[in-house]
């Protein structure tokens, strides 16, 4: 899709028709950017207020087309329930964000790399307490993966679920844990503080302003974020599904995104259309895999 882009505006006169402007050449009609539930609350949010930015019109008069925001929470969740997914008779439209994960230990944990964790998970599953989010959660499928790419025995793996990251911390520094989990965003207090040290980053390169590789430069092959993404109705016209692809991919890859993103602690990750389509379907299927690898799945569950 041919990108566009549009001059910001002063008040008055000039602002309004800098905003015509800006208008000029979109689609007619406005859309609804609703959140899937209270977790997508913030970047549903932010993406209303990037896709205003960008000339589309948020709520107001005129044709409606819903989106909702959801994402891989929601997935395990519905895999392991045996409910229907956020995925199923929607129409996938694009990926907007990643949460990316860190792996964390105490700052005085005798873990001085990720190397010398991973030899310990590896040649020990059961013997390396884990913590991080509830069971099922990205947090649990991260150590799930990062057990996998070190071929440790993932069923072996000790893991404990905790409501939050302040749960979490307490067990970690408490030393009741070796390791934790969690998105950069939660942790970050406990970063800035000094009380823990990031051992790497889940995303695929090492992420600004944390001191950390990652975990494909650890050797380990895990390119992993929490991601979140907009689907619209199953219904959805296709006249409707490709403007709002259109919007998607206009609004993932403006500057006012990106600066987004880095701002809210997120990775920049857009995909939309067609290639989005064939993505979720491969990471629905590597997150049954992986909660299977664990054992809270039972083999051959819900993996159609």
């Amino acid at each position: 899709m041919r990108r566009r882009r549009f001059l910001t505006s002063g008040l008055g006169v000039a602002a309004c028709l800098a905003g015509c402007g800006r208008s000029a050449g979109k689609p007619p009609g406005s859309y609804e950017i609703l959140p899937g539930g209270e977790r997508w609350g913030r970047v549903a949010d932010a993406f209303a207020r990037a896709a205003r930015a960008e000339g589309y019109k948020v709520g107001g008069p005129g044709p409606v087309t819903t989106l909702t925001v959801t994402g891989l929470p929601a997935l395990a969740a519905a895999a392991l329930n045996a409910a229907e997914s956020p995925l199923d008779g929607a129409t996938p439209l694009a990926r907007l964000a990643g949460e990316v994960g860190v792996v964390l230990v105490p700052q005085d944990s005798r873990f001085a790399t990720f190397d010398a964790f991973g030899a310990h998970l590896r040649a020990g599953p059961a013997g390396t307490p884990l913590a991080g989010g509830p069971q099922g959660s990205p947090d649990h499928l991260l150590f799930g993966l990062i057990a996998r790419g070190l071929g440790a025995d993932t069923r072996q793996v000790d893991y404990t679920g905790y409501p939050g990251t302040a749960e979490a911390a307490g067990a970690l520094l408490a030393g009741r844990v070796a390791a934790a989990a969690g998105t950069l965003a939660g942790w970050r207090p406990y970063i800035d503080g000094g009380r823990v040290r990031v051992l790497a980053v889940s995303c695929a390169e090492r992420f600004p302003g944390v001191d950390a590789p990652s975990l494909l430069e650890c050797g380990v092959r895990v390119n992993f974020t929490s991601w979140s993404a907009a689907v619209g109705p199953g219904d959805m016209p296709e006249t409707a599904r490709a403007a709002a692809v259109g919007m998607c991919e206009e609004v993932t890859g403006s500057p006012g995104w990106r600066r987004t993103c880095q701002e809210g602690g997120w990775s920049v990750v857009p995909l939309a259309g067609e290639l989005f389509a064939a993505w979720v379907a491969a990471e629905i299927r590597r997150t049954k895999t992986v909660l299977q690898d664990l054992g809270l799945l039972e083999s051959g569950k819900g993996t159609t």
